[in-house]
């Protein structure tokens, strides 16, 4: 053998015959020379193929299979974690919301309040989109008109429907018992509000100041028909608000809010929508009412002493009487001490915007209705009350009839509510008076309160 020569053991072996070494093992030297012989101690197939895949097949096959066993734990043991980090990651990066899976997982992680309506509520709301808004400047003042529930939602909704490109600068008509999808639409296609009037009516105004202050501004709501509706609401109206038990023969005095009202004097486009009613307005108003006080408060304990109905007239009273939130418990306070018959003052409550609430209404039944926007309200009398007063007015004089007006005097705030709620009787003050500043003074006996108007003459 010459290594020159490139010969080698290998090179010398003899020609086999085919089939010889059927069922044979293959002699342990064929298995080193890498040219058809199987692994010492296999069995020589006889076809000539091999036993098994080849090994870079097999390494391919097992990463395949364990990426897929990857794959499934981590869409179902590790969703949740995989689905949090995807969320992140895809509100730092809005274009990637766009890309299906990404899409599904923040479908998952925003549930129902990607299609639920905000609420219950049917009422409209003006919403403004000013010149340069996008859906993310505007979200956080939709959520806060109470027409959206989640931010994030509706930027989901609006990246999804396009609404960036759409979008208008006006004013527009949103309802909060839209769901996300419906508001994004709406701020595309809904008619567009082009004239509104914001009117402003503040606490302790009675009915007739309310109907008076919409004689003085072009809000298209007819004074007369608000005035009709407030004094004699019609059933179909108090149906809708199964919380209001009046009295029968009642007006809604009392339970008009104080608030600024956006009223809509002219719409374009659907001719489903309406500029704002008289009706539309008393509902806007009561509903107020309701979001401000709450059921929980018209449910007036039996320890209380006082009806749900007569808490409301003595709060419309001390909305009168009262400037500063300090003073209302103190003055709910002289009220429900005089109540007690056996009190000096004898049932009496001597209040004297009673007296004025009397004055007032005698005044306006002499003008002219649309002269009431020239009254001036609450003014202290120049000539004293008639002796005899029309049956519905005497026993709003707390002078001469004892125990509380039969209705509210004025509209009250939450604030002057809870003082007749609850007020402070602790002191057992019998009087009060006001000495200028919105401050006022109080006295247990009336020789005190004597002593008090001489030391604050007014």
């Amino acid at each position: 053998m010459s290594i020159r020569g490139g010969r080698n053991p290998r090179d010398q072996a003899r020609q086999m015959d085919p089939g010889a070494f059927d069922d044979a093992d293959m002699p342990s030297w064929r298995a080193s020379d890498g040219r058809g012989g199987p692994p010492g101690g296999r069995r020589y197939r006889k076809d000539g193929g091999s036993s098994g895949l080849p090994g870079i097949l097999r390494f391919l096959l097992f990463a395949g299979i364990l990426a897929v066993v990857v794959a499934v734990v981590g869409l179902t043991v590790m969703r949740p974690l995989v689905r949090a980090a995807v969320v992140g990651w895809a509100w730092d990066n809005p274009g990637s919301l766009k890309v299906s899976f990404v899409a599904d997982f923040i479908r998952e992680d925003l549930g129902p309040v990607l299609t639920e309506p905000a609420s219950n509520d049917d009422a409209e709301v003006v919403f403004e989109v000013q010149l340069g808004d996008t859906p993310a400047t505007i979200a956080p003042r939709l959520l806060a008109a109470g027409t959206i529930t989640s931010e994030r939602a509706f930027l989901f909704t609006a990246i999804e429907d396009g609404l960036a490109p759409n979008l208008k600068a006006g004013n527009f008509l949103l309802r909060k018992n839209m769901t996300p999808a419906e508001v994004a639409a709406a701020l595309v296609d809904a008619p567009v509000v082009i004239a509104t009037t914001r009117v402003t009516f503040r606490e302790g105004l009675r009915l007739e100041q309310i109907t008076a202050k919409l004689q003085t501004v072009t809000s298209g709501v007819d004074a007369k028909a608000f005035y009709d509706t407030v004094t004699a609401p019609p059933p179909a109206l108090l149906a809708d608000f199964p919380w209001l038990k009046l009295p029968a023969g009642a007006t809604l005095e009392g339970y008009l809010y104080p608030a600024t009202y956006t009223l809509i004097t002219d719409v374009r486009g659907d001719p489903q929508q309406h500029v704002t009613t008289a009706d539309d307005l008393v509902r806007a108003m009561l509903t107020k009412f309701h979001d401000a006080v709450g059921d929980l408060r018209m449910q007036v304990p039996e320890a209380r002493g006082l009806t749900w109905d007569q808490v409301l007239v003595m709060a419309s009273m001390v909305e009168q009487e009262a400037r500063l939130d300090v003073d209302r418990p103190l003055i709910a306070g002289v009220f429900q001490n005089r109540l007690n018959p056996k009190k000096e003052t004898r049932g009496f409550l001597g209040s004297d915007p009673t007296v004025f609430y009397i004055n007032d209404t005698l005044q306006l039944r002499a003008l002219d209705f649309n002269a009431w926007q020239l009254y001036s309200f609450w003014g202290r009398l120049t000539d004293p009350l008639p002796t005899t007063l029309p049956d519905d007015l005497a026993g709003y004089n707390t002078y001469t009839h004892q125990g509380l007006p039969p209705a509210p005097i004025s509209s009250p705030t939450v604030a002057s509510i809870d003082a007749a709620l609850e007020p402070d009787t602790t002191a057992g003050y019998l009087y009060f008076l006001a000495i200028g500043d919105g401050k006022t003074v109080y006295a247990r006996t009336f020789k005190e309160h004597q002593a008090n108007i001489k030391k604050y003459p007014t």
